[in-house]
């Protein structure tokens, strides 16, 4: 397989950059906003996902659609790339099992991007999903791994239009997404 990546960065470079961004002081920031609200906070707070950077993966996502299950096939084969162990989580052996797992990660992925007009609906969405992967065996690391996939499909698929402005916005909304399936699932 070409890797869209230079050949001095590495996947574990790549998944190292992620992680760190996961840890910025954005990612405080939001969990403090989602989780640490009260009725009486009457100060006007900056939403988890602003209208900049919704209107960016919304866009960005109408140009991923036409090309959905070529898209779902570079992720997973980032996915196992990244990290070969995920492998034997999903049913690779089964012909055609794989395209049907492609057609649900691009439904999601639709549903989460399309959710984000709705912040409030979207988290208990999330918050159940993340629940249910646990029973899938995924582990608190793999959403690093998948952001990780998630952005090297992106920049793959997207091509030129996947601008730093384009992959800043994913980050912060995978990180969002990310961060209150493993805080339902895990804690």
């Amino acid at each position: 397989m070409v890797s869209i990546f230079p050949k001095n960065i590495t996947n574990n470079t790549i998944i190292n950059q992620f992680l760190r961004t996961l840890k910025t002081k954005i990612m405080l920031k939001i969990f403090k906003n989602l989780f640490s609200k009260s009725e009486s906070d009457t100060a006007v707070e900056e939403a988890p996902i602003d209208l900049i950077t919704t209107k960016l993966v919304q866009d960005s996502f109408e140009l991923v659609k036409p090309i959905a299950p070529a898209a779902a096939e570079i992720f997973y084969t980032k996915l196992f790339e990244y990290d070969p162990k995920l492998k034997p989580l999903f049913p690779t052996q089964k012909e055609g099992a794989m395209a049907e797992q492609g057609n649900k990660l691009m439904t999601m992925l639709a549903s989460a991007v399309a959710g984000l007009s709705d912040l409030d609906k979207l988290i208990p969405v999330l918050q159940d999903l993340g629940k249910r992967h646990v029973a899938y065996k995924v582990e608190k690391s793999h959403y690093d791994t998948v952001g990780a996939a998630l952005l090297g499909t992106l920049e793959a698929g997207l091509g030129k239009a996947f601008t730093p402005e384009v992959k800043e916005a994913w980050t912060k909304v995978y990180t969002v997404m990310a961060g209150v399936m493993i805080e339902a699932a895990y804690e």
